[in-house]
């Protein structure tokens, strides 16, 4: 199935709900944290790991079964419960009340999919195989996982830092262009994976005073 992918951003003003508490919803749970979310969950029984970051208060738990009205205000559902009539019924609501809603392993009842993710800092990589294989996504996240390390939340950071100083004092657009070029072929990347902060920077500035 064919779609379009986004990302959905400022998430920690809006309520995420789960509806579930074991392992899955547990997953579905950490996914929405990094994403910046406080997710609220409706469950009767919860995992471990979700009493206690209840009792932290870094999520909301909501301890009994769904009922019909628990949607209101929601922006984003998932339902990860192992009752066909429960998803069912939250699959329902979160049409008639048009949010958006993934009910795990069961791609009739989602208005969108959660691909799989690598994250580097500001980095985010997905994998969507729309709803196909989520095996296979897992696979080729794992492969990015290799190839785009940890440096390069450094990287990106280091570039980023560059950019309103780049766009300040470089006003033509080619030799714009022209420097982004020569900062992605320096050695910068490998200087960070060797644990060379100073020099990766002193060697970004060099590249940046060269066009100014």
């Amino acid at each position: 199935m064919s779609g379009y992918p986004i990302t959905l951003v400022g998430l920690a003003e809006a309520r995420c709900v789960v509806v579930g508490g074991g392992e899955v919803a547990t997953r579905k749970v950490a996914a929405l944290r990094r994403a910046g979310a406080r997710p609220e969950v409706i469950s009767p029984i919860v995992s471990e790991t979700l009493l206690r970051q209840a009792e932290a208060g870094e999520i909301e738990l909501t301890p009994r079964r769904y009922q019909e009205g628990d949607l209101a205000g929601a922006r984003l559902v998932v339902a990860a419960t192992d009752d066909p009539a429960i998803n069912e019924a939250v699959w329902r609501e979160a049409q008639a009340r048009n949010i958006l809603i993934n009910v795990v392993d069961d791609p009739p009842h989602c208005n969108f999919y959660v691909p799989a993710t690598v994250r580097r800092g500001s980095l985010t990589l997905s994998i969507s195989t729309g709803g196909s294989s989520p095996a296979l996504a897992r696979r080729i996240r794992q492969d990015l996982e290799q190839h785009y390390d940890p440096a390069y939340e450094d990287y990106l950071a280091l570039l980023g830092g560059l950019r309103p100083l780049i766009q300040e004092t470089i006003s033509d657009a080619a030799h714009r262009k022209a420097v982004w070029e020569d900062l992605l072929d320096s050695q910068i990347l490998d200087m960070l994976r060797s644990g060379a902060y100073v020099a990766a920077q002193a060697r970004a500035s060099e590249i940046v005073q060269a066009y100014q």
